[in-house]
């Protein structure tokens, strides 16, 4: 059936759904059977089936050719993505305009590889932008009571104060301005403005300026205006209102609240109180579903103090409770009924304040009484305004600072999320029929709608059970990307500009330059644009005798209609790999340079020779070259899997030209093997080769060859360098820590492993310690032992040469942690996430699996998340029935980790059994709440 959706899942990559277009299949199309691949077998004489399959020569010779197209009877809906798998990752603040760092990751397999750069934070669309006359001072949404569908109203103005003047815009089709005919008073600011009623009658709107309350009726088409007046010289400071409820605060610290009588549609004062100091900032809180009223307010003071007021008709305005926020001041507060889980609904107080943090405390919807353990969390450099809007449907808080966050409440948890988007000044919800959960926001003479979520809508990842929120940006490669690194490439006499090196490399593959002289398109694009210059030429030639109206319609039209196609080819198009050769050792590579501060555009792309692969690359600065960042390849010829082999082995040297270039300066050939890692040593290049550690200087034809150790296990992996020492990762045997001497000229084994571990990745984290990958899915933290290099040196000159090398005289590293994350960790880096944030341990594995370690600072959190640990590995359920210990500990007893998965079921858990444990942590369910959240955001 055309109406038929394939969805296809990949190994690595993206996996995409499909519907179909049609179900006819050409006559000239390519067709093989099984049939045909017996015959062969049967022809080729030989003995065994699997020897004659397993043969790439074979099945050169015997599988039928084609050229590739796009999609013809198909098309691509859906696409879920995938970073699978990710095999390098480089986390830092590379873009130069945003506030926290990027993660760039080398994802995928094939021509279906690419550069990821994920951001930390809510996808953003950008709807609409206007410029506004002057930089807004607050921007309102009015409801539109009028007109509902499905039960939701949407809004009929946007409100915008300036310093002395109100903007009104009207909502409809197209946002238009509105004067006098709106009511609204134009000549002064608007502190607070709402719809007033409940749905079923309309209570006009209320517009809160600095001299009075307006009350904007319409009786028989005419605008009413009714207007309370400030009494004496003072001044409104700040208002908030609601359907039913308005709240001001005077100069002084007097507090004046009205309600809308709902029987004659009036506004009456109801209260008057004065707390004692000046208000700088208020709100009256939604009304509940089926209430009539809020029943608390919160007011923040300039004494540093946020009280909770009730609303209740019989104890207006009394106090409920308070909290002191130390030496900072409140800048901003909002109430909001939030999902708490099991189908409860919960009140909470967020409150933004003038140092860049937010506070959050729950507060009991019945004495009104503020929890004793309020989250707070930095949020930017610039004091934090508090609003509320709708996502998902639910209620969500949005907070500015110098970058905008969003908070909601899902699957029982708090959760809080930066928008990648611009800073913005104020904001709040937006709502009609174009755009159903929207915000508008201003952003310095700016007004912008905007929708928050993937691709326009609000399927954000906020709130979800294992991912968080990050978007991410594709930049397509063509080989399979196998490692990165950063230069500082030289702009000019005096500029400098970071720039990002990629090597890429597939097997069994051909190079680029033979598959476009194969005729080769591994999407098809060239046989379809080929088809449109072919028809546009045509149409050309039949349009000589038109009117020119008439050509300009047309060229219109050819405009759209080449769009449109152009969006259709998008769709239809799959990459492919391309054709297979027939003999062994066959290679494409290609050395990438890329500008992290222009969306990761490729700047250069150098094609290696044939068969010749680009497997490691590393800034090097050589002191003979004044310092100046060039760039390390480490290649290798003709290279076989099974059996492991390959003809020459070469480093490769390249010079970044006026930051946008590569410039060949040239190649060493090498021997031992293949090179596999390279990194910066002392001024020089310190390169692994097969089982040979080399440190070579800089010439001026090749480099040059300076000391070297040999005899290493098996194969060198991975390296790193810090001061006189370097840390090498063994294939197959764990790690070493090398020293250098530099009175000798020698490279001097210090310590290694007493476990066999097959490293994948390391990262260094101090001089002593290092944490290493291997193949088996396990982390571990090693540390050199105190004093173990202090006798790696001989300064005496008596040492016998064989004394120094005997396994038994050399040091043992400490295994200070271990734990098995379950999947293949293929990279790992140090990063710190958040301003001011402490350093975590990043690490990415085959399965596309982001995640991090992050350290504890204290004993007392050591404790509570041992014992936090312990209880849920019995309370917390088990999908698989298995001990959430035993998994940790698969291949080593895990050690001084704790299992922040295990942790984080905590908040799926039912109340009663929250409730149990948190009462043998000696703690309250809050509380434990809070300390899972400080930690999570202690990362992000």
């Amino acid at each position: 059936s055309k109406l038929a959706l394939l969805f296809v899942p990949a190994e690595f990559g993206d996996h995409g759904l499909y519907q179909f277009d049609a179900i006819d299949i050409e006559d000239s199309a390519v067709k093989f059977t099984s049939e045909e691949t017996i015959s062969a077998f049967v022809k080729s004489g030989e003995s065994s089936e699997d020897a004659f399959y397993a043969s790439s020569e074979n099945a050169a010779a015997i599988v039928p050719t084609f050229r590739p197209t796009i999609l013809r009877n198909m098309h691509k809906v859906f696409t879920l993505d995938s970073l699978a798998p990710v095999t390098s990752v480089l986390v830092g603040e590379l873009a130069g305009n945003e506030v926290s760092p990027q993660f760039y990751t080398l994802c995928g397999r094939g021509p279906r590889s690419s550069l990821r750069i994920l951001r930390h934070g809510l996808s953003v669309t950008e709807l609409a932008v206007s410029e506004l006359p002057g930089v807004p001072g607050g921007v309102f949404n009015v409801r539109d009571d009028r007109t509902t569908k499905n039960g939701k109203f949407y809004d009929r103005y946007i409100v915008v104060s300036f310093a002395d003047a109100t903007l009104v815009l009207s909502v409809g089709e197209t946002v238009e301005e509105m004067g006098k005919e709106s009511g609204f008073l134009t000549s002064d600011p608007t502190l607070a403005c709402s719809a007033l009623g409940n749905g079923d009658k309309d209570g006009g709107i209320v517009q809160v300026c600095p001299g009075g309350v307006r009350h904007i009726r319409r009786v028989n088409n005419q605008v009413n205006v009714s207007q309370w007046s400030v009494p004496g010289i003072k001044k409104i400071e700040c208002a908030s209102a609601n359907e039913s409820q308005i709240l001001i605060a005077l100069a002084g610290g007097e507090l004046i609240y009205f309600e809308l009588d709902p029987m004659s549609g009036n506004l009456t004062e109801a209260c008057t109180r004065d707390i004692g100091t000046d208000v700088c900032c208020l709100d009256v809180g939604p009304v509940p579903k089926g209430k009539s009223r809020s029943l608390f307010a919160v007011v923040g003071s300039r004494d540093s103090n946020v009280r909770l007021l009730s609303l209740a008709p019989a104890s207006l305005l009394e106090p409920k409770s308070s909290t002191t926020l130390g030496a900072t001041k409140p800048y901003s507060a909002a109430l909001s009924i939030v999902d708490g889980g099991d189908g409860a609904s919960e009140l909470t107080m967020t409150v933004g304040l003038e140092d860049g943090s937010a506070l959050r405390a729950n507060v009991d919807p019945i004495t009104g009484a503020i929890s004793t353990s309020p989250s707070r969390r930095f949020l930017g450099a610039r004091p934090v305004s508090v609003s509320r809007v709708t996502l998902d449907g639910s209620p969500s808080t949005l907070l500015l600072s110098s970058r905008p966050w969003i908070g909601r409440n899902g699957n029982g948890r708090h959760s809080m999320a930066p928008m990648s988007y611009a800073p913005l000044d104020h904001g709040c919800s937006f709502s009609n029929e174009a755009v159903r959960e929207g915000i508008v926001a201003t952003s310095g003479t700016t007004l912008r709608i905007l929708s928050v979520g993937e691709n326009g809508g609000n399927n954000a990842l906020l709130g979800n059970d294992d991912d968080e929120a990050f978007n991410a940006t594709n930049v397509s490669l063509r080989y399979t990307p196998r490692q990165m690194c950063l230069l500082s490439a030289k702009v000019g006499e005096t500029g400098k500009k970071i720039v990002l090196a990629l090597v890429e490399s597939d097997y069994n593959d051909y190079g680029a330059e033979e598959k476009k002289s194969m005729g080769f398109d591994g999407t098809g694009r060239l046989k379809t644009t080929s088809k449109k210059i072919e028809s546009k030429s045509n149409d050309d030639a039949m349009d000589m005798d038109e009117d020119s109206d008439d050509d300009a319609n047309n060229e219109e039209k050819k405009e759209e209609a080449d769009e449109e196609d152009e969006d259709d080819i998008n769709t239809r198009l799959t990459p492919i790999r391309g054709p297979v050769p027939s003999g062994k050792g066959h290679w494409g590579s290609c050395v990438r340079l890329v500008d992290p501060q222009n969306a990761c555009s490729t700047l250069d792309c150098v094609e290696l020779n044939r068969n010749e692969a680009a497997l490691c690359c590393a800034s090097v600065r050589f002191h003979s070259r004044g310092g100046e960042s060039l760039l390390a390849v480490g290649t290798v010829t003709s290279m076989t899997m099974h059996p492991l082999g390959h003809k020459e082995s070469h480093v490769v040297l390249y010079r970044v030209v006026n930051g946008d270039r590569l410039q060949f300066l040239h190649r060493t050939k090498v021997d031992d093997g293949p090179v596999l890692s390279l990194v910066h040593f002392q001024g020089r290049l310190l390169v692994g080769i097969g089982r040979t550690l080399r440190l070579y200087e800089m010439g001026k034809r090749q480099l040059l060859k300076k000391c070297e150790l040999r005899g290493l296990p098996t194969m060198v992996k991975t390296l790193h360098a810090a001061g006189d020492r370097a840390y090498v990762g063994d294939m197959m045997q764990s790690l070493h820590f090398i020293r250098y001497d530099s009175t000798a000229n020698r490279l001097v084994l210090v310590a290694r492993d007493r476990s066999s571990r097959p490293i994948t990745c390391q990262e260094l984290l101090d001089m002593n310690t290092v944490a290493v990958g291997d193949k088996f899915g396990n982390v571990s933290i090693l540390r050199l032992p105190g004093g173990a290099d202090v006798g790696a040196i001989d300064v005496t000159g008596t040492r016998a040469l064989w004394d120094s090398s005997r396994e038994d005289a050399t040091p043992k590293l400490e295994t200070l942690c271990t734990y098995h994350v379950g999947e293949v960790v293929t990279s790992m880096t140090r990063a710190s996430l958040v301003a001011g944030g402490a350093e975590s341990l990043v690490y990415v594995t085959v399965t596309g699996r982001v995640g991090a370690f992050v350290p504890f600072t204290s004993r007392e959190d050591v404790e509570f998340y041992t014992s936090l640990e312990g209880y849920l590995r019995v309370e917390a359920p088990r999908p698989t029935g298995r001990d959430p210990q035993a998994y940790r500990s698969y291949y080593a007893p895990t050690k001084h980790i704790i299992d922040g998965d295990l942790c984080d079921a905590y908040a799926q858990l039912p109340y009663e059994t929250k409730q149990k444990i948190a009462e043998q942590l000696d703690r309250s369910v809050g509380e434990v709440m809070k300390k899972l959240e400080d930690t999570k955001n202690a990362l992000l």
